[in-house]
């Protein structure tokens, strides 16, 4: 009988398991514990809410974007009282703007955050927020799940209580794992809190009661080990490479992105009116008027299907345009292409596209 690669290794033991968990903690920089979660990172977001929001919980929630909305649904799940603090998609949130929402809710203990919006391509001055949030003293929730790799991520120095990530995006990783880091006032929330998981797939007081101050010596489950095994690949990978030269990379991506497409023309223009505010995992533009942005997408990638090119979600998909420039589409040659791509697509709807001016423009944000 014949086998592959992937199928009868041995089992991975909880030592390899701490290791890869230390190594991920590494990348963050952080003191905190970081629990790998043996599932996409909607298992530690959602976890992360249910184990420290409750009715005794005000919450603000911070919108710019749908992962924004998404956590507003949990906590008011949840039974806690939430303010929404909602700015347009095409701009970032500001720690004014949260400083405010705290005079007018002193009652505040909690906020929710997306570092960046992928959906929607905006990032959010997480440090100068979280500033503002160590001032008021509430608990600090972040999603750096696209952020991880394309930009600096550092919950201690933030003063993030609990940062989700992911390895999908900028990181190039497996999505089947995800992982979390909590801080001790984010652990005595959860163990103060009632309504908190236990004994679920959702429980980070699971592991940290079975787990954690187990010593990091017995799983609590079997673990899927093919996904943590990815997860070390590519942790080694950037540890290989440098974080920095990651998010160099990315931010180049973004920046050749967003000039190339302003060089192109054809009414095509960045949907994130900033530059400071646009996320450097993925670019947003707006389609020209009369253009539908899905059908515009499609047309893009009837030439070659593997360009990072997607439509807006939901109600977006009229008039959004991504371009998905995260781990390896973080390149010059992803970026070339999503453009000529768009030019074409432009031009077979008798729009006026400079292909070349946008090649240069890119060109030079990669030099």
């Amino acid at each position: 009988m014949t086998t592959h690669p992937f199928l009868d290794l041995a089992p991975l033991t909880a030592a390899r398991f701490a290791s890869i968990e230390d190594r991920v903690a590494r990348l963050l920089s952080t003191e905190q514990d970081v629990v790998i979660m043996q599932g996409e990172a909607l298992l530690p977001l959602e976890g992360a809410i249910r184990g420290t929001a409750g009715p005794g919980t005000t919450a603000l929630n911070i919108v710019t974007g749908p992962y924004g909305q998404t956590f507003g649904d949990w906590l008011r799940d949840c039974g806690a009282t939430v303010v929404d603090l909602a700015v347009p998609f095409h701009a970032a949130v500001t720690a004014a703007q949260v400083r405010e929402a705290f005079a007018e809710h002193p009652e505040i203990d909690f906020v929710s955050l997306v570092h960046a919006e992928a959906a929607t391509g905006n990032t959010n001055p997480v440090a100068a927020i979280g500033e503002a949030v160590r001032e008021h003293g509430a608990l600090f929730y972040l999603d750096a799940v696209a952020s991880v790799g394309a930009e600096p991520v550092l919950p201690d120095a933030w003063g993030v209580d609990l940062c989700v990530i992911g390895a999908q995006k900028a990181m190039g990783g497996p999505a089947g794992v995800s992982a979390v880091s909590v801080s001790e006032r984010a652990w005595a929330r959860m163990a103060a809190n009632p309504g908190a998981p236990r004994r679920s797939y959702l429980s980070l007081l699971d592991w940290k009661e079975r787990w954690i101050d187990g010593g990091r010596r017995a799983l609590l489950h079997a673990p899927a080990q093919l996904e943590m095994l990815a997860l070390e690949a590519c942790v080694e990978r950037i540890e290989a490479v440098g974080l920095d030269t990651v998010i160099a990379r990315h931010t180049a991506a973004a920046a050749a992105t967003r000039a190339g497409a302003l060089a192109l023309g054809g009414g095509l223009e960045p949907y994130v009116y900033e530059a400071e505010d646009a996320a450097p995992v993925a670019t947003t533009l707006r389609a020209p008027s009369g253009v539908v942005a899905s059908e515009l997408v499609a047309s893009a990638l009837a030439a070659d299907p593997a360009l990072p090119l997607a439509a807006g979600g939901g109600a977006l998909a009229k008039e959004m345009i991504r371009v998905n420039h995260y781990g390896a589409d973080a390149t010059r040659e992803a970026v070339l292409g999503s453009l000529v791509a768009l030019g074409a697509a432009l031009t077979d709807r008798g729009l006026s596209v400079d292909v070349e001016g946008a090649r240069r423009q890119a060109v030079a944000n990669f030099s």
